[in-house]
């Protein structure tokens, strides 16, 4: 299991801000370590990064309930997204779908290999206490679209941090039972990651952090390349 070792990169303003000068497409703001903590996400930063930003963004970090999402939207974030509590409470996805359309739910899963298949892993934010839910993750994309999710975000953690490429194995298996917008995560380390992914699982959109925060990949060249290879990206 990887995520281990995390570093600080940067101010969060900062970051959304180049970010949107760059030409990302829409940013997802993960507080790792609030659920693992029993917490929900600091609500006066999503605002704060709302009055920079013009591009969507996503906030994640133990959002527990409907009026915890709510505060979250209301402060200006476009989508919520969950993981370790929705594994807690799946009936959590209901909620929140209805009361705000599967638009803007989004469930993120975090998934490791095992000798069964993929295993759905829960508060992976602290070493401490990440744990294997017991959950299949093939079951469990199915029942939380089910229940309303309108996009799921794959994080193979078995890439994550390695920067080897996304785990195209296991994305092509999720893509095969997924009938909403699927992102994969975890694992680019180079351009050709990028186009590997879109091209050979056929996923809707891919998300990275570490080579954008180190300067790696810029992504008005990510975008050229993808653009040339043939692949469709927004301008």
């Amino acid at each position: 299991m990887r995520f281990r070792d995390h570093r600080v990169v940067g101010d969060i303003l900062e970051l959304a801000s180049r970010y949107r000068d760059e030409g990302a497409d829409e940013l997802v703001f993960y507080d790792i370590t609030a659920s693992p903590e029993g917490r929900s996400v600091d609500r006066d930063w999503v605002g704060r990064v709302a009055r920079v930003l013009d591009i969507p963004f996503c906030v994640a970090g133990g959002i527990r309930s409907v009026s915890e999402a709510e505060a979250v939207l209301n402060a200006g974030a476009e989508k919520i997204s969950v993981n370790s509590p929705a594994l807690a409470d799946p009936s959590l996805i209901d909620r929140l779908s209805r009361r705000f359309g599967s638009q803007c739910v989004v469930v993120g899963i975090d998934s490791g290999r095992a000798s069964e298949g993929y295993r759905a892993h829960q508060f992976t934010g602290d070493p401490g206490r990440a744990r294997e839910s017991g959950r299949d993750v093939l079951q469990w994309a199915r029942e939380v679209q089910e229940r309303g999710a309108g996009e799921i975000v794959l994080n193979c953690m078995g890439s994550d941090g390695v920067r080897r490429g996304y785990d195209i194995e296991q994305l092509r298996a999720v893509r095969a039972i997924c009938q909403v917008p699927l992102v994969a995560s975890g694992g680019a380390g180079e351009i050709g990651h990028f186009a590997a992914v879109f091209r050979e699982a056929g996923v809707d959109a891919a998300l990275a952090a570490s080579v954008f925060h180190s300067g790696a990949i810029a992504i008005p060249d990510l975008k050229r390349e993808l653009r040339f290879a043939g692949i469709e990206v927004r301008p």
